[in-house]
């Protein structure tokens, strides 16, 4: 079985979702455990969905440009 580019990949791990937020690999599990990453739990294993991710990333920056925006 061929493994897929990393593009055509649906999930992130744990620390790649991190690394893209500016994360350490320790920062990326601690926020999972906190639950500011949407995890996918399968088993032990722990992936991070990129839609919920990048879903997550756009509301973040929706409300950022709410609340400059003054009028």
């Amino acid at each position: 079985m061929t493994r897929p580019d990393r593009a055509d990949c649906l999930v992130y791990t744990v620390p790649e979702a991190g690394a893209l937020l500016g994360l350490t690999k320790n920062a990326s599990y601690e926020a999972a455990k906190r639950g500011d990453l949407p995890i996918l739990r399968i088993g032990k294993l722990l992936k991070v969905p990129k839609a919920a991710l990048h879903a997550m990333i756009g509301s973040a920056e929706a409300l950022s440009v709410e609340k400059a925006d003054p009028t």
